[in-house]
Order: structure tokens, then C-alpha cells, then sequence
């Protein structure tokens, strides 16, 4: 039984989490040459590099022990994250962001398909009127950029489809392993597996030192921390709930590059995102206030019983 505190704990993570990758378009605004493959390829690596100092500073020399004891387990969640972190960037060459948006917010639904299929868990109704406020909301929101579905953009949405694939299919393996195994050893795997498949994609390197520094920091702050910080919250979330809080990346990317760089997002994604946002509160707040409601029950019949 989880207790309320680690949950609300868990549940605050899990909102910085889709903060940090959603300043990824703040960070990019700012590169001067560089693009696609290699700024996929310097964020992984940077992301790799960052995990793995981590590892070392708080394992010393267990670190090797520390990641060989996730097991298969840890070498699939491995592949998962290199599958996230490679084919967004693959689906954006290949066809719109709206279009590989659109379907990166099919993760809820097949995260409740996959607990359903592996973990035997039952979905309530209010995960699925949040799941289907949020589709609804993204839908809304891209709905006037997306594309006709032509062969070229139907190849890149196939490629766009294995992110929420891998996202769920992650989210899963996290629950499958337990609270007490330290999956984070497999965002390290996952970066160092996605540098190696981008390096050929993005050779020759052409990136400045600017550039570099840049990416450094979206290594470390909107990959490498906040994937950490996820495998954290997922001791205590189920995996639902996890992949619906993600949806908050898309949400906050436009508000993010509004503030910094000054891009005034469209009516329809204030809209969208306002149908994504009361979907994620109703959710979120429906169990919060049912223990309120037992608190007070238990409270009341204590009081009668002493009475």
C-alpha cells in the first residue's frame, strides 16, 4: 500500500518531469548551426555522459554491479529509452511535428493496454474520460497544421508511433521490476545506445562550441535528470498515470517558448492545452479528494465511538 505522502512526493516529480523536457524548445532556438541527427546525438550523449557521473558519484566502484544487477529487464527499459529518444527526431525528418505530436498522444491509451495485457490491472472511469480529454485536446491543438496523409508522412507517423510504443512498454517494465530496483542505470544505456545509432546520421559533426554548450545543457537538464526523476515517481504511479502527466510536455513547450523567445501560441493551442489540462486535474484531484472524504469519516466515527 503506498502512502499519501510518497505518492504526492511522486506526483510532484512527475510534473517537473514533463517541464524539464518541455524547455527543449527554448534550448534549440538558441543553436546556430546545428541541427536534426546531431542534436539528437549530442543530447543523448551529453544524457549518457550525465548518468553515468551520477552513477559513479553515488555508487563508486559498484557502479558496473549496480548496472548489470537491472538484468534483462534493464537492457529492454535500455532499449525503450533509445527507441524514445532516436525515432522523435527520425519522425520529424519524415514528416510534421504536428503529425508525430498527434500520435504521441496515443502513449495513455496504450499504457492501459499494456497493464491491462501484462499487469492484469483494471482502468478506472476517470483515466479514461482524462485519457479522452487529453486526445481530444491534442487533437485540437495541431488539428490545422496536420498534413495530408500522403506515403512520405505516413512512413514518418509509423516511425513516430514506436515513441509512445516504447514509452508505455517502459512504463510497464518499471512496475514489472518493483519498487526496489534502481532502473536508473537504463537511461544511461538508453542515451549511449541512442548517440551510437545517431552518430552515423549525423556525420560530419558540425556542431560549434556554442552549440555544444547548449546541448550539454539539454543532455543533462531536459533528458538526462528528468528521465531519472520519472523512474523515481514510477515507484509509486501507476503507469497511467505516468504516461497522462507526460502529456504536460506539450502543454508547456508552447508557454515555455512564449516567455522566453516571445512565439504567441494560436487560439487552438490554448484551447487544446486547457482540454489537456482539465482532463490531467480532473484525474489527479478525483482520488485526492476521496481520502479527504475517508479522513473525515474515519475522524467522525472516532469521535462517536469516544463519545
Amino acid at each position: 500500500m503506498i502512502d499519501r505522502q510518497s505518492y504526492r512526493k511522486a506526483l510532484l516529480l512527475m510534473i517537473c518531469v514533463p517541464a524539464m523536457w518541455s524547455m527543449a524548445g527554448i534550448f534549440t532556438r538558441h543553436l546556430d548551426v546545428v541541427r536534426g541527427f546531431e542534436v539528437t546525438f549530442w543530447r543523448s550523449l551529453f544524457a549518457a555522459l550525465f548518468v553515468a557521473a551520477t552513477l559513479v558519484w553515488q555508487h563508486e566502484s559498484r557502479v558496473l554491479s549496480i548496472i548489470r544487477k537491472t538484468g534483462r529487464l534493464g537492457l529492454l527499459s535500455g532499449l525503450m529509452w533509445a527507441s524514445m529518444f532516436s525515432c522523435f527526431m527520425l519522425a520529424l525528418t519524415m514528416t510534421t511535428v504536428a503529425n508525430t505530436l498527434i500520435v504521441d498522444s496515443v502513449s495513455p491509451l496504450l499504457t492501459v493496454f499494456f497493464a491491462w495485457i501484462f499487469l492484469k490491472q483494471k482502468t478506472t472511469p476517470r483515466t479514461w474520460i482524462a485519457i479522452a480529454l487529453a486526445f481530444l485536446g491534442m487533437v485540437w491543438m495541431f488539428a490545422g497544421d496536420l498534413s495530408e496523409m500522403h506515403d512520405g508522412r505516413m512512413a514518418g507517423m509509423a516511425v513516430a508511433l514506436m515513441v509512445p510504443i516504447a514509452a508505455a512498454a517502459n512504463f510497464i517494465i518499471f512496475k514489472k521490476a518493483g519498487q526496489e530496483s534502481d532502473f536508473i542505470p537504463t537511461v544511461f544505456l538508453g542515451g549511449f545506445l541512442s548517440a551510437l545509432i545517431m552518430l552515423p546520421l549525423a556525420w560530419p559533426l558540425q556542431a560549434s562550441p556554442h552549440d555544444i554548450g547548449i546541448m550539454a545543457l539539454l543532455g543533462v537538464f531536459q533528458l538526462g535528470l528528468p528521465c531519472m526523476l520519472l523512474i523515481r515517481a514510477a515507484r509509486f504511479l501507476s503507469p497511467a498515470e505516468i504516461s497522462l502527466l507526460s502529456l504536460l510536455e506539450v502543454l508547456l513547450g508552447p508557454i515555455w517558448v512564449w516567455i522566453g523567445v516571445g512565439e504567441v501560441p494560436s487560439q487552438s493551442t490554448i484551447v487544446g492545452g486547457a482540454i489537456v489540462l482539465l482532463g490531467l486535474i480532473l484525474h489527479e484531484v478525483a482520488p485526492l479528494r476521496q481520502s479527504e472524504k475517508k479522513k473525515q469519516l474515519i475522524y467522525s466515527s472516532t469521535s462517536d465511538s469516544e463519545r
